[in-house]
């Protein structure tokens, strides 16, 4: 896929990081920002979100979360701060996140937050020439099912500027990552979620994949695996509902494999990441009740690729990639997580 003119790029970031959620209903919506160092494996990852509780307008909020991965230190520091929905606001027309002195911009992002004995703080600069990705096809955003949406307005994504961790400084410079956008009425009641931005063997590639089981009523769906693959110039979109069912996606913590294929076009692969590279996140659900996050994003991901008419091709990352796992499930004991 061809970068786009800056112009051209920022138009369409704006038009897919509008506010979906109205005013008043129950929900929830978030826009995150997420970068690898380019060598050594650390990651951040930064979210700002609406919750609204069902029945309970009154008391939906603007939360800001912030995650330092450092994987030579073995250790994780994740931060959550909660504010009045009347103190944060966010733009229909593009983005424009604010929640209390926290900003999130088309080309910048700033903000601290503080929970228990961490505070980290942020100022970002960043800068994408790809097109939105989007994970679903496109006509699925705009209706009632799946209730959860997901897209990528800034693939590859520079980032530039520091954080600051407990209050030690880190210089983040030429960072490569995503900034990205999910809302709904619910969570996905299960869910394992991966990306990654740039392979050490193919810089300019980027991969998206989630294998998900939606609820129907009483009941959950066979498990979909979409996925849609960057590489060399041409977008391979494994996402059709059809194809999404056909192809396999089997996770547990703290290892996922999956394949599928469609029109000549053929991608297995895997995330796997140690314990000490998660956290566990507690999320609100809308409708009540919480899910719990299992969140790295200093992932290992392998991917074989075989396109017609061409060798087949193996891509790798040793730490660059996101990989999330969402359910009902209690976290495994001993996993970082949120001080109370």
């Amino acid at each position: 896929m061809c970068a786009m003119d800056a112009n051209d790029a920022v138009a369409q970031r704006m038009r897919w990081n509008r506010k979906r959620l109205v005013n008043g209903a129950a929900g929830y919506e978030s826009w995150f920002c997420r970068a690898n160092h380019p060598s050594r494996p650390l990651a951040f990852w930064i979210r700002y979100t609406i919750f609204s509780p069902r029945g309970r307008p009154r008391d939906a909020i603007g939360e800001l979360w912030c995650v330092w991965f450092d994987g030579e230190r073995r250790s994780v520091v994740a931060v959550k701060e909660e504010h009045p929905l009347g103190g944060c606001r966010f733009s229909s027309e593009g983005l424009d996140a604010r929640i209390a002195d926290a900003r999130l911009e088309h080309a910048s992002i700033e903000g601290s937050a503080a929970r228990g004995a961490h505070a980290i703080s942020w100022s970002l600069a960043y800068t994408s020439n790809e097109p939105p990705l989007l994970l679903l096809p496109e006509a699925m955003y705009e209706g009632g099912f799946p209730r959860a949406k997901a897209l990528v307005p800034a693939p590859l994504a520079r980032f530039d500027g520091q954080l600051t961790i407990d209050g030690v400084r880190e210089p983040i410079d030429g960072w490569i990552g995503s900034q990205n956008h999910n809302w709904g009425s619910e969570h996905t009641a299960r869910y394992a979620w991966g990306q990654v931005a740039g392979f050490e063997d193919a810089p300019d590639a980027f991969f998206e994949v989630s294998t998900a089981r939606v609820r129907v009523g009483p009941l959950l769906t066979p498990p979909f695996t979409p996925m849609v693959l960057r590489l060399d110039g041409e977008e391979h979109r494994l996402s059709s509902i059809v194809t999404s069912l056909r192809a396999r996606g089997k996770y547990a913590p703290f290892a996922w494999s999956f394949s599928s294929r469609l029109d000549g076009v053929a991608i297995e692969g895997s995330f796997e990441a140690p314990s000490t590279s998660f956290v566990a996140l507690p999320y609100g659900n809308p409708p009540g009740g919480e899910k719990t996050c299992l969140n790295s994003k200093l992932a290992s991901c392998t991917l074989r690729v075989v396109r017609r008419d061409r060798a087949p091709l193996t891509l790798h990352t040793a730490h660059r990639g996101a990989f999330e796992i969402l359910g009902d499930d209690p976290a495994p004991e001993g996993l970082a997580h949120l001080e109370r």
